[in-house]
Formats: C-alpha cells, structure tokens, sequence
C-alpha cells in the first residue's frame, strides 16, 4: 500500500499545474486504445461515437485531456500504424493541439510515449504518401494538477495504473504476457486475470488505493485504467473515474463546465424513422466542483 501511495505521490509532484476556473470547458476521457484495425483492435467498433464527441468537443470550445492508454501500443508496436488507420481521428486531435487545447498523459498500454520522447510528432499520411506533422514537441505527462481558481484547490488527473502495481512496476512484463499469451487466449474466451479492465477483484484493488490517496490528501483525484466509470456523491468520496472508449457499444467521459462536473455517455441511437445518429446522455451530476472541496 505504501509504494502505491508513493508512486501515485510521484506523479502528483511531477505534475505540471493548469488554472480553470468557472469557465472552463474540459473533457475527459481514457483508454481509447486506438489500434491499426485488425481484429485486435478494441476501439474500432465505438470510433464513430468517438468522432462524433470529438466534433462536438471541439466546436463548443472545450480543452481535450486523455488520461492515457490514448494508443494501444501492447498489442501494436507501430505508432506510426495506429495514427495512419485513424488519421481522420488524428486530424481533429491536431486541431485541438494547434488551439492549446489538448493535454495528454501516458498510461501503462501507451508508456512508450514517456520513453520515446518525439514519437508524436509526426504520421504518415496515406493520402499524400508522406510523413507529415501531427503534435510536434507535444508533452506528455505522467499527471497534471488541475488548480481551480476561484478556490486555490486542486484536482489530479492520473491515468491511474500507479496504484497497480503489476501494470506499473512491471509494466514489460505484463505486456510480454499480453502480446504472446493473452492476446491469442482471449480469443477463444478467457479473461486476462491480470487486466484491470477485465478482473473485478484487480479493478476493486486498485480502486481502493486510488480512494486511500484521495483520503490521505484530501485531493479530488480522476483516473482512468480500469474501464469502469465512477461518480461519487460528496459525501461518497472524492475519486473519480472517466470509464473508457472501448465498452460495448458507448464511450464515458467526464465533463468540466460552469464550475461542474459531469459524467457522460455517448452512444449511436436510434429515431423513431430509423434514422441512425449518435447522442450522448448524462449518467452522473451535474455536481458543483466545490462540493468535493469541503
């Protein structure tokens, strides 16, 4: 417990500080996974839904932060792949980056991006038949400390496998396991024990010692890691969780604004003429910002 508490202190020291304040407009999401769209490629049966909020996103003004685990980068060792298959995904990204408006961590599926420092600056782009530009000299962090103004509190944004010991410290072992003996037994039906997306006692662990450092702090603290969405009441707590982009059929997402925080649902609906559209739903708040301050 104490090493988990440690790390996660890590990444809360080392975190750079971004003021908001009641009029701030942030989205946040986690566990993309964006893969080069083979069968392994958890993210593609949910990429319209996710486009469709990242348009939405983007023209109503708002910061985008992923809070890791943004590229699927166990299963996949090209990043250069993933952004060339979803390069409309891309694109829109590197709008929001042209903007100052795009934040991103590093998760334990996508730790290459704080070793290989440089690797998300360029793509390739198919329709050209050339590298181009995509976040050149973009930052991405281990956390980042969200410092609410009008109050002097702050939130920390983690992806969240610091709490996970097996995930973090041993993080080339368990992609080893991923890439040459999970990934080919989950096809016929078993269940990674070791995934915190997948294992309901590892996602409880974890969840637990994110809690246990919300409480010793006194810090609202949002993660990702392990898929699971969660909202508290203020009286509940104080960690939150964003869920992620690869359920079934919907994406999660937390949403800053006028001083509120919000969990969200966005999935592909149907009309009553049968007309196919994507919509989203509220599914936890609107809670003040500052009841989770007291």
């Amino acid at each position: 417990m104490f090493l988990r508490i440690k790390r996660i202190d890590r990444a809360y020291q080392g975190a750079p500080e971004i003021i908001i304040d009641d009029n701030s407009r942030i989205v946040l999401m986690s566990d993309v996974h964006r893969g080069c769209g083979s069968w392994a490629d958890d993210f593609a049966k949910n990429q319209i839904a996710y486009v469709a909020a990242l348009k939405y996103y983007h023209k109503q003004g708002f910061s985008y932060i992923e809070l890791g685990d943004g590229d699927e980068l166990w299963k996949n060792k090209s990043f250069m792949e993933i952004s060339s298959m979803h390069s409309d995904i891309f694109m829109l990204l590197a709008q929001f980056y042209k903007e100052k408006r795009l934040y991103m961590l590093y998760g334990n599926h996508d730790l290459e991006k704080k070793y290989k420092p440089g690797l998300l600056d360029m793509y390739y782009d198919l329709s050209r038949k050339k590298i181009m530009p995509l976040f050149p000299g973009a930052p991405v962090y281990e956390g980042i400390r969200l410092k609410h103004q009008p109050t002097g509190k702050e939130l920390l944004l983690v992806h969240g496998h610091q709490a996970d010991f097996f995930n973090d410290v041993l993080w080339r072992l368990a992609r080893f396991l991923v890439q040459h003996i999970w990934e080919p037994l989950e096809l016929i039906g078993f269940n990674n024990p070791t995934s915190a997306a997948k294992n309901n006692k590892v996602k409880d662990k974890i969840e637990r010692n994110l809690r246990n450092w919300t409480e010793e702090k006194n810090i609202p603290l949002i993660a990702g890691h392990t898929h699971r969405p969660v909202f508290p009441e203020p009286q509940e707590g104080k960690y939150f969780n964003d869920g992620s982009c690869v359920h079934p059929w919907s994406i999660t997402a937390l949403e800053l604004a006028q001083g509120a925080v919000s969990l969200i649902k966005w999935t592909q609906k149907t009309k009553d003429d049968g007309t196919v559209y994507v919509g989203s739903d509220i599914i936890g708040g609107p809670r003040k910002l500052t009841e989770y301050f007291a």
